[in-house]
């Protein structure tokens, strides 16, 4: 806990996949891809990593200068590079800005975050693929990017900074080998959660039968009140016949 820092000082793909930090097994195959990997940052990249910025969400519209712009207000640029598709040429929405100083570098990534650019709210953070140790780009399973609704986040990052964990008491499974307390504890839980469904089970027997004696029982009932019924009907006709006859 005492080094514990919500941005990531070094890149782990199972910890960028955890939202605090202390996962032990990856949860998707992003992860594990990501964990296999062996990423090699571009050497063809020029310029200095420590004064770039990387910029991100940008409307697929907005030109390199429209960027040379809104970031030459905070100081000098020395070079854009606005991420293209090879084939079509368009732009991938995320840019690089290189800056001459380090006092620009740090006030464009202070101001700069959520600004607005063409009707478009973009991120900006630290250029990490050349200076975070360990780093694996998005398209092999790590960055810090990724979607709620695909359930892929990444922590560690601006954006979605490790969560502060929570002091528990570690509660190992069988697979790393739990100690005798906590099998006679889990064994407890299977006994009672077993006693508990043979109770619900002989329940729902004994409310069967129930229900059967009981329509068994009012089906009797209604063949004697038919039978009683009819007899008093027979009785009546037959009385009727002999005041009849003896008129």
């Amino acid at each position: 806990m005492n080094e514990w820092t919500p941005i990531a000082k070094e890149y782990d793909p199972l910890k960028a996949g955890s939202i605090d930090g202390t996962d032990e097994e990856p949860h998707d195959r992003a992860v594990w891809r990501a964990m296999t990997a062996r990423y090699v940052p571009n050497r063809g990249v020029s310029g200095d990593p420590h004064l770039t910025l990387f910029v991100a969400r940008l409307n697929l519209q907005t030109t390199e200068e429209k960027l040379r712009e809104v970031f030459s207000r905070y100081g000098d640029i020395r070079k854009i590079r606005l991420v293209r598709d090879l084939v079509t040429g368009f732009s991938k929405g995320y840019a690089f800005v290189e800056f001459k100083e380090e006092r620009a570098l740090v006030k464009a990534y202070r101001d700069a975050n959520k600004l607005v650019i063409d009707q478009r709210e973009v991120f900006v953070d630290f250029e990490l693929e050349r200076t975070l140790k360990g780093w694996i780009p998005r398209r092999l399973g790590g960055g810090f990017g990724g979607k709620k609704e695909s359930g892929q986040l990444r922590f560690g990052g601006r954006d979605r900074p490790f969560r502060k964990p929570i002091n528990l008491p570690a509660m190992k499974s069988e697979f790393y080998g739990e100690g005798q307390a906590e099998k006679r504890e889990r064994g407890w839980s299977r006994d009672w959660k077993t006693r508990n469904r043979d109770q619900r089970r002989s329940e729902r027997e004994w409310s069967r039968g129930w229900a059967e004696r009981d329509g068994a029982r009012h089906s009797r009932e209604e063949r004697s009140r038919g039978r009683e019924r009819r007899d008093r009907s027979r009785d009546r006709s037959s009385k009727k016949q002999r005041d009849e006859d003896r008129h």
